[in-house]
């Protein structure tokens, strides 16, 4: 099934899909649990759209590749472009909805690359490698800091996590991606995982939330 923005209510969102901006290690739990330094500028890196997958109906992994780890995140649609050094003001006013979405990583293979110094994308930007849900509208959540995200795998949660608990937050954040480079209407910003991250498998059911905002269930196909 092809991916197209959506709201929660089914509403279609007329941006092209474009590409997906993550930042690493935005949450000190996490940078430990993985044996990581805790960076000490934005980590950031880039997902091409094409490995975007809609969460509704169940998704696929490449499991003939070794590991595959989940990372549940906090996703931010821009409505509008941002480039150089957005205000506070153009930021916020350029974010047009939050959902919760799925950072796939092949672990083993990253790993590899990490020990040779080398790129992450062939462990990141795999097709279907991130995987959204429809977005509630930016309105929903006045406080940018304090936004929840929570995953439960077979009925037991495994990342529960809060923007407030972000190394870098949300607006600070989207001013300095713009300032390395050109923010457009489509993208999406994929905003770090909490500690829990761990492998999916084949069958695994799964609800993924926005707590008190939006709640998704799914599978791993």
């Amino acid at each position: 099934m092809s991916y197209q923005h959506q709201y929660v209510d089914g509403t279609r969102i007329h941006y092209p899909l474009g590409k997906v901006v993550c930042i690493g290690r935005n949450y000190a739990e996490h940078a430990k649990e993985l044996n990581n330094p805790v960076p000490t500028e934005p980590l950031l890196f880039i997902k091409p759209g094409s490995c975007v997958v809609p969460l509704e109906g169940g998704f696929k992994i490449p499991t003939e590749r070794g590991s595959v780890h989940y990372e549940a995140e906090i996703a931010v649609l821009l409505g509008k472009s941002l480039s150089t050094r957005p205000s506070k003001e153009e930021v916020l006013d350029a974010i047009s909805g939050y959902a919760p979405a799925l950072d796939l990583t092949l672990r083993d293979l990253q790993a590899k690359l990490k020990e040779k110094g080398l790129p992450w994308e062939l462990a990141k930007s795999f097709d279907g490698a991130c995987v959204l849900a429809p977005f509630v509208a930016s309105s929903t959540f006045p406080d940018t800091t304090n936004i929840g995200i929570r995953l439960t795998i077979n009925g037991e949660v495994r990342q529960d996590g809060n923007s407030e608990l972000m190394l870098n937050p949300i607006v600070p954040m989207i001013q300095h991606m713009a300032a390395q480079f050109s923010l457009q209407a489509g993208d999406v910003i994929l905003t770090g995982t909490p500690a829990g991250v761990g492998p999916l498998n084949p069958g695994d059911e799964m609800v993924l939330e926005l707590p008190g905002a939006s709640r998704f269930e799914s599978r791993v196909l």
